[in-house]
């Protein structure tokens, strides 16, 4: 089978459309199961996003509380009367800290203008000097606590968190100033944040003040105290830094997309992000899809196997069917109906085909008859009669008989066809067709091969063949004894009758050209009669 007939089989065309529409819904199906899945996840990972968050805000929440608690009360210890005396005070301190692990940084005080009286542990250079600048200290030198901006640490060299709260005096004035220093890697602190990531590597918390407008913390330590990304970069972020507390899928200063969650720290006002690539949230989606998509195309090979073979079994008759009449119309089989395995639609088909190929045969048949027969009297005609009379010649020398050829012209009918017209004349050769059929043989041929003039072969005579002719042609010549009926009247029609009878050189044309001479021969003695070659 060629790649042309191959490309042209109503299989492949069948199979390849089938393919087309299922790839068709498979694509469908990957765009509308892609969608429902994500729709699903993104609510579920959103959820996920904002529990995470919120138990890490509630963490943090909680050890800030603790340290704002702890601090408070120390302040609420410290005598008075031991800010003038740093000695004394610096001992306090070192009292006090032994029994507390918040604030591993250590602990200071200061005068009401920022200058450090006393500090535990010591550290290089915060003796005596002024943290005026800072935040925490402009603001609890006004009578409030406060939690400062995260920094680099004056002495520590480390980001630390500050704490602040006044000391008041008797007149209600801010006396000193007690701060208690956290260092953002401290154990136990902000752990849960800075170790924790979600997901494989991309994921993970960050806090944020926007107050300071800066990462105190996050899982990707580099980012520690960084300035926010301008505004405009991260639509989810905007809204949080306006007060927004939710989840959401966005995209983030580098262009990717992720799931996001945000949670308040309500002792700071900070908030906890929680984030995750959509990359990584949705991962479930693209291997769904791509199951899918495998499913799809196993399904489809196997679909489209399966297929073919079944067309085939089911479409086997019609190719056998087809091959059958190509040979037909090649010449290598007779054209005959073919056969019919199922009565199924191929079964119709075929069985159509056969009603069609026997009304080919009637049709051909008719031509044949019309090539080799009289249309009027359906006598063979000269072509049929020379046909058979070269194989009457053959065969009586291959068999040592003789035959007989009689050529007969009607005498008196050209007189009906002027008196009566041609419809009369037509009549008058069917009424001599009749009579002249009543008096051969089967064997014999009896042909017309002009207007009135006919043509009797007999053929398997014996050797009285001549006499046998003379015979016949006397029959002939008494049955055109009585006159024809037509239209009312009567016409005496009568028959000239020339014998030729074979020699071993006779041909086919010589036996009609010697019975058409011995025709004329009667013709000549006034017709009516019978003369031999």
């Amino acid at each position: 089978m060629t790649k042309r007939r191959i490309f042209d089989s109503i299989i492949t065309r069948l199979v390849i459309m089938v393919v087309c529409l299922v790839c068709l819904g498979t694509v469908i199906r990957y765009y509308a199961l892609g969608s429902f899945l994500r729709q699903e996840l993104s609510t579920v990972v959103q959820e996920q996003q904002q529990a995470m968050a919120g138990y890490v805000a509630r963490d943090i929440d909680d050890k800030i509380t603790q340290r704002q608690t702890l601090l408070a009360q120390l302040a609420t210890d410290l005598p008075q009367a031991m800010l003038v005396q740093p000695a004394a005070l610096q001992d306090w301190l070192r009292q006090h800290y032994r029994y507390q692990s918040l604030f591993p940084g250590g602990l200071f005080v200061t005068d009401p203008h920022g200058r450090v009286i006393a500090d535990y542990p010591t550290a290089p250079g915060r003796q005596n000097h002024s943290y005026a600048e800072r935040d925490y200290i402009q603001s609890a030198a006004k009578g409030s606590r406060y939690i400062g901006k995260p920094v680099i640490g004056f002495a520590l060299r480390t980001p630390i968190l500050p704490m602040a709260i006044p000391l008041f005096d008797s007149n209600r004035r801010v006396s000193a100033i007690l701060v208690g220093i956290t260092p953002l890697s401290s154990p136990g602190f902000l752990d849960l944040l800075q170790k924790t990531q979600i997901g494989h590597g991309k994921g993970g918390f960050l806090l944020v003040s926007p107050r300071d407008n800066m990462y105190i913390a996050t899982s990707q330590k580099k980012m520690a105290l960084a300035p926010l990304p301008p505004r405009g970069n991260n639509p989810l972020h905007d809204r949080a830094m306006a007060g927004y507390r939710g989840s959401g899928i966005t995209t983030n200063a580098n262009g990717e997309e992720e799931v996001a969650a945000m949670v308040t720290v309500p002792s700071t006002n900070w908030f906890v992000v929680a984030q995750l690539p959509a990359s990584e949230a949705f991962a479930t989606v693209g291997h769904a899809q791509l199951f899918a998509i495998k499913g799809a195309i196993i399904a489809t090979i196997l679909f489209a196997l399966l297929a073919t073979v079944c067309m085939y079994f089911v479409l086997l008759p019609l190719f056998q069917a087809a091959e059958d009449a190509e040979r037909m119309a090649h010449g290598d089989m007779p054209l005959l109906p073919l056969s019919i395995r199922r009565r199924d639609e191929v079964g119709h088909l075929i069985a159509a085909f056969n009603r069609l190929l026997g009304k080919l045969h009637e049709q051909q048949g008719q031509l044949e008859r019309l090539a080799h027969h009289d249309t009027l009297t359906g006598l063979p005609n000269r072509r049929l009669l020379a046909d058979r009379l070269k194989l009457a010649l053959a065969q009586s020398r291959r068999h040592g008989t003789h035959l007989a050829l009689l050529f007969m012209d009607l005498d008196g009918f050209k007189r009906i066809n002027d008196s009566l017209g041609h419809d009369a004349g037509d009549e008058a050769l069917c009424m001599v067709t009749a009579r002249l059929q009543a008096i051969v043989r089967e064997s014999d041929t009896l042909a017309r091969i002009g207007g009135d003039e006919f043509v009797l072969l007999m053929s398997h005579l014996d050797a009285q063949a001549a006499e046998m002719a003379r015979t016949v042609a006397d029959k002939c010549i008494a049955a055109m004894q009585p006159p024809l009926l037509i239209g009312g009247a009567k016409f005496k029609v009568g028959i000239s009758i020339g014998i030729a009878l074979d020699r071993t050189d006779s041909t086919a044309d010589s036996l009609m050209q010697e019975a058409d001479q011995a025709m004329y021969l009667a013709k000549y003695n006034g017709g009516d009669c019978l003369r031999h070659n």
